[in-house]
């Protein structure tokens, strides 16, 4: 379904057009040296190789929509939120991991405000949007070979309700903002008070290297944080002034009621331990499929992956952690997502897991990312992860003893290692030795 676009719409549409481009030139002019050395050049992800719009995605919707057309699920519809109940349920999406933005950033930028934000929910490959009173519900998944593919649902009550692919959302979602391939994004701006961004005042890259002074400018933040200052829950120049004179005067909240009307969302918060992983994560599911694509290319055309070096080595830099910002003060959510999230993974014999939680001094208490576990990960063309396991193995061995990975004790890379051995089936054999 194309919307008809208005005389209103182009005007908005022109707005947001040259809102993408100064995002895209300022994304292009910080990248990080460690995202595959500042490699966020346009992929050729809709050539024959990858075959981007031509190939059917595998995935969480996918497999949904199959159940639905052969009447295994039936989603029902909820009179206030539609379908969004049902389908986060279907999917295993927890509610707990909601997240309120309030900048206008969305497709549906109109219907977002400081009053009436969209909320985000997201499972380890599966992200859902969802905005008071639109005619749609947003989706994306992470397919293991084509990177994001991006849905909408109607919300209208039928028998069999259809996700629609969007391949539209490319305009955005396939820039230097998402390391050359379609992916996600995650930015931190300041607004107006009407939710309208300033892209000279923030960072348009947020990721587990961000501090989080620096985060979450455009979004509602709850939470307990200490002492530690973040841009969230601040609407307006008045609000950005006011944290100068007194910081975290809107800090470590545990209600947004005073911003908006919280009965239109499934829950009143924006928990703060859910936006640190999503931060960390949709910037992985990135990595990881830049190195696929590249990989996949790079066979192709020479029948080797030698010139992957510094793909390999920035994905794992990343993987580990290895440029995480530091926490100075304990983290506690104020919802049940930590507590799902750290039960939700395999656990080695001595019962221990990458998804446990630290939350005092860094966001994992063992730094090694549970993507590692996702289908994205796994399904790397096969040359390509055995680079990227010989290559996290001397880190954690102790083999490479470089100042860029001495922040992980030898006691903590040598628990990765042993949860790793013990929850990971397809370790090369030298893992087990």
């Amino acid at each position: 379904m194309k919307p008809k676009l208005t005389r209103a719409c182009a005007s908005a549409f022109s707005h947001l057009l040259a809102l993408m481009i100064a995002a895209q030139l300022l994304a292009a002019a910080t990248a990080r040296a460690d995202d595959f050395q500042g490699a966020t050049h346009l992929m050729p992800f809709d050539e024959d190789t990858i075959a981007y719009s031509k190939t059917k995605a595998q995935g969480s919707i996918p497999t949904l929509q199959e159940k639905i057309d052969g009447g295994q699920v039936k989603l029902k519809f909820d009179p206030q939120f539609g379908y969004l109940p049902a389908v986060l349920a279907a999917l295993g999406v927890p509610k707990s991991s909601q997240g309120l933005v309030f900048s206008k950033t969305s497709f549906q930028r109109e219907r977002i405000a400081p009053g009436h934000p969209r909320a985000v929910y997201f499972n380890d490959d599966t992200y859902v949007g969802y905005v008071p009173g639109s005619p749609l519900l947003e989706f994306s998944i992470v397919d293991p070979k084509l990177g994001a593919v991006f849905y909408t649902l109607e919300q209208a009550d039928v028998a069999k309700p259809r996700f629609s692919r969007n391949d539209q959302c490319l305009e955005c979602h396939a820039s230097a903002k998402t390391m050359g391939v379609p992916g996600h994004v995650i930015r931190s701006f300041a607004t107006d008070d009407s939710g309208v961004v300033d892209l000279s005042s923030g960072v348009s890259l947020v990721t587990h290297r961000t501090p989080l002074a620096e985060r979450w400018g455009g979004w509602y933040v709850t939470g307990e944080h200490g002492a530690q200052t973040h841009r969230g829950n601040l609407v307006g120049k008045a609000a950005y002034a006011k944290q100068e004179e007194k910081p975290n005067h809107l800090g470590n909240l545990t209600s947004l009621a005073r911003f908006f009307d919280t009965q239109d969302y499934l829950h009143g918060s924006s928990d703060i331990v859910a936006l640190l992983v999503l931060e960390h994560q949709y910037h992985l599911h990135n990595f990881l499929t830049r190195l696929n694509y590249e990989a996949t290319v790079s066979l192709q055309q020479y029948g080797h992956l030698n010139y992957l070096k510094s793909k390999v080595e920035g994905l794992v830099r990343y993987l580990l952690f290895a440029e995480e910002a530091p926490l100075t003060s304990a983290i506690t959510g104020n919802t049940d997502f930590a507590k799902t999230f750290a039960a939700s993974g395999p656990k080695d014999r001595r019962g221990r897991s990458l998804r446990e939680f630290d939350l005092r001094t860094r966001l994992f208490k063992y730094p090694c990312s549970y993507l590692i576990y996702s289908h994205a990960f796994t399904h790397l063309p096969p040359a390509a992860r055995e680079k990227v396991y010989a290559r996290l193995l001397e880190v954690l061995s102790g083999k490479d003893s470089s100042a860029d990975f001495q922040k992980i004790p030898f006691a903590t890379k040598q628990a990765i290692l042993e949860i790793l051995v013990d929850t990971k089936p397809d370790l090369p054999a030298n893992w087990r030795s």
